[in-house]
């Protein structure tokens, strides 16, 4: 039973002539709707879709440009903080060694003078004994000769300090 336009039987799918022409007009009809009004409306949603997306690309990159130049700045910010930190702490050592140097020194000078002082009174002290001594040595040599000697000796007279 081959009544179809294919010579050969290929079973349900052998169209007939009628069956040919309704499938060609229905699919011109379906054809034309999809074209000229899904088609379109399609393409335009994927144009939109693919320019917010390139948009927000394109948005994104110079976002990130941006903020690899905001980076850049406050490394280059960062970096001159820790040159002005560094030269400050170098300042600081500087004046630091330059005031335990004034320091030393004057803690020398200091000790200088005191020392001198005491020098100077400690002279001054031993010329004052030493006077003493002097004054109370013939006392003091005659006493020590009376015990040795057991009697008491005649005093002398004080020419002999006068000579000498």
């Amino acid at each position: 039973m081959n009544d179809g336009i294919i010579p050969f039987d290929v079973g349900p799918l052998n169209p007939t002539g009628w069956g040919l022409v309704v499938g060609t007009v229905s699919f011109g009809i379906v054809y034309l709707v999809l074209a000229g009004r899904l088609m379109p409306r399609a393409a335009r949603v994927l144009a939109e879709r693919e320019r917010l997306t390139w948009g927000v690309t394109e948005q994104a990159e110079e976002v990130r440009t941006e903020a690899e130049q905001v980076r850049a700045q406050r490394e280059a910010i960062l970096a001159e903080a820790r040159h002005d930190a560094a030269r400050a702490r170098q300042r600081a050592h500087e004046e630091g060694m330059e005031l335990i140097l004034a320091a030393r020194a004057e803690g020398i000078r200091e000790r200088e003078r005191i020392l001198a002082e005491g020098a100077a009174a400690i002279e001054a002290e031993r010329v004052v004994a030493e006077a003493e001594l002097r004054s109370d040595v013939d006392h003091w040599a005659r006493e020590i000769a009376e015990r040795i000697v057991g009697e008491p000796l005649p005093v002398q007279q004080e020419v002999r300090r006068a000579d000498g």
